[in-house]
């Protein structure tokens, strides 16, 4: 808690590139405080013609505040990705409303996947996985053994290792809503 005021935190989010493909999935949990508040939120979104893909941990109320300003971004970038990450990364880390949000985002085309933070830092991952959240580094662990070891298609491995980091943060539930994009 910070000071007398409860934290609403818990998610995980995870998005993988394999071959011709990118998934990007969440768990459904939302938690305020040590209780389960929710447990079938839908944390990721299709965006600009369903050609790009985002998620996000953190704040839902921010969360949702920096969809919109992606959304924006996105639409006057005219779907450049890249451009429109930097630009909402800059207003992030710049703007005094926004510097104050307390959430992450990752965000994914055919191209290019990405981590948004408030940092200012826009970050693209070399292995192909990003995640984000209180399960993050579970599923990451977990999508780097399964690239690596099988020949499983992306939306199964962002499932599987979902599963996993479900198994063992308390943050993160099985509730699993996983989407893809094909180039």
């Amino acid at each position: 808690m910070a000071g007398n005021t409860p934290l609403f935190y818990g998610t995980t989010v995870l998005a993988v590139r394999r071959g011709t493909r990118v998934a990007l999935g969440a768990d459904g949990q939302v938690t305020f405080d040590d209780t389960v508040v929710k447990s079938n939120a839908r944390k990721i979104r299709r965006l600009y013609d369903d050609r790009v893909l985002a998620g996000f941990a953190g704040a839902v109320s921010d969360a949702f505040t920096l969809f919109e300003r992606f959304e924006e971004k996105i639409e006057e970038f005219k779907g450049s990705l890249p451009r429109a990450a930097v630009e909402l990364a800059k207003e992030w880390r710049t703007d005094r409303f926004l510097r104050r949000l307390e959430a992450m985002l990752v965000v994914a085309d055919r191209e290019s996947l990405l981590l948004i933070s408030g940092n200012g830092e826009v970050i693209e991952p070399e292995l192909g996985i990003v995640a984000i959240g209180s399960g993050s580094n579970f599923a990451r662990a977990a999508a780097i053994a399964l690239l690596q070891n099988t020949e499983l298609e992306a939306e199964a491995i962002v499932q599987r290792a979902l599963e996993i980091a479900a198994d063992i943060c308390v943050f993160t539930n099985r509730h699993i809503t996983v989407e893809t994009l094909d180039s």
